[in-house]
């Protein structure tokens, strides 16, 4: 069916009044999506790091070093601003806690970003 002369180009309008609408929807989805990618990986590193410190004859420093070496095959190194991990007091009991300060830029790629902080906590294990 022929169109009508009027409607000639009306196709890329419509792409364009679409396109605004769809692709910021899809990158808001795409940035939730990796955000928490990103949040959980961590998460589970710092809780992984804090188990490792708890054993017997280890150092909080180990759990640290176990947090940095689970994150770093992961995510990328740029995104982690620091890793910490102390001796703490878990409900009367001796633990380990290790922290983990990071930050995720809109989309992944540039701009000011969000920055957020993860625990991971274990009880020592004791020789008794």
């Amino acid at each position: 069916m022929p169109r009508a002369r009027g409607e000639r180009g009306a196709a890329v309008v419509d792409f364009v009044l679409v396109s605004t609408l769809v692709v910021p929807l899809f990158l808001g989805i795409l940035q939730v999506g990796l955000f928490l990618y990103v949040r959980n990986t961590v998460t589970a590193a710092a809780s992984e790091g804090a188990h490792y410190a708890a054993v017997l004859n280890r150092e909080p420093a180990d759990g640290e070093a176990r947090t940095r070496e689970l994150i770093s095959g992961v995510v990328r190194d740029q995104l982690i601003d620091s890793v910490s991990a102390e001796a703490t007091d878990i409900d009367g009991q001796p633990g380990v806690e290790v922290t983990v300060q990071a930050h995720m830029p809109p989309l992944g790629l540039w701009g000011p970003g969000i920055s957020f902080s993860v625990q991971g906590h274990a009880v020592k294990e004791t020789g008794e």
